[in-house]
């Protein structure tokens, strides 16, 4: 059995999403300068990124508190 997650903001936003949010809303340049990270510097690509992000538990989180600021949460 499922519960929603009423209080879960990211609740149904897939990684993906999220990133190609912020590549529309920042670009790859500026998001580099307020999340310190190779795959948005060198050769940034959001399958790059992906990848990266899946390993990375403390980058990931770090995209999900930019994503949650850009979308004024």
């Amino acid at each position: 059995m499922e519960f929603p997650q009423k209080n879960n903001p990211l609740h149904g936003i897939t990684l993906e999403m999220m990133l190609n949010h912020l590549v529309e809303h920042y670009g790859w340049e500026e998001m580099n300068e307020r999340i310190r990270i190779n795959c948005f510097y060198e050769n940034p690509s959001v399958k790059s990124s992906l990848k990266f992000l899946r390993k990375t538990e403390w980058a990931r989180k770090k995209v999900e508190a930019l994503y949650l600021k850009s979308i004024g949460l």
